[in-house]
């Protein structure tokens, strides 16, 4: 912070750190061999679409480069818009280091064609020993991770295993520290 920011008050945002995307590669070791939560073969990137000839162009592309790749590491592509007008493109695969890898392609291509103000968050899916979803949520602009885990009523969340969750991650993850940040993502399609 230079001596006009700090006159001011105002400082710069940093740009996230990009391998903070793959913490979670480390994290689902933690939590698959101490917590019983494994994960559960799928991962979403979610991006707010243009309705430009670039920008279909360039999402087309970085599904064909996933289905590409697919065949090499047994992972599957496919996307789709929610209700909200943002679309899910989605990695199925059991290894959480692929679906890292395809999340982490989809999210640099982007932000190398000057979309990355797009990106909204990656999702992972987990899974606990009693089959119940729990979702790790990687906010791009904050370059954070928070789990979310879905309540049994309709748009519910169960905020006391987040709370736990983010006790035992804490040396895995880079968690949000912001809970009011923690935004829910409702109707998941993984």
């Amino acid at each position: 912070m230079g001596l006009f920011d700090a006159i001011t008050g105002r400082r710069k945002v940093k740009a996230p750190a990009p391998d903070r995307l793959f913490a979670i590669t480390t994290a689902q070791v933690t939590l698959s061999t101490e917590h019983g939560i494994t994960p559960g073969g799928s991962a979403a990137i979610v991006f707010q679409p243009l309705d430009t000839g670039g920008f279909e162009q360039i999402a087309s592309d970085m599904e064909a480069v996933l289905r590409s790749a697919g065949e090499e590491t047994g992972s599957t592509i496919e996307t789709q818009a929610d209700n909200m007008g943002y679309r899910w493109m989605i990695v199925h695969d059991d290894d959480v280091d692929d679906l890292a890898v395809g999340i982490n392609a989809v999210s640099d291509q982007l932000e190398l064609d000057g979309y990355g103000d797009r990106l909204l968050c990656a999702v992972f899916a987990f899974k606990d020993s009693a089959g119940a979803k729990i979702y790790f949520i990687y906010n791009y602009k904050r370059g954070s991770w928070y789990p979310f885990v879905p309540g049994a009523g309709a748009h519910e969340r169960a905020t006391e295993r987040e709370l736990r969750l983010k006790a035992v991650l804490a040396a895995d993850l880079p968690i949000e520290p912001e809970l009011d940040r923690w935004f829910p993502l409702w109707d998941i399609p993984i």
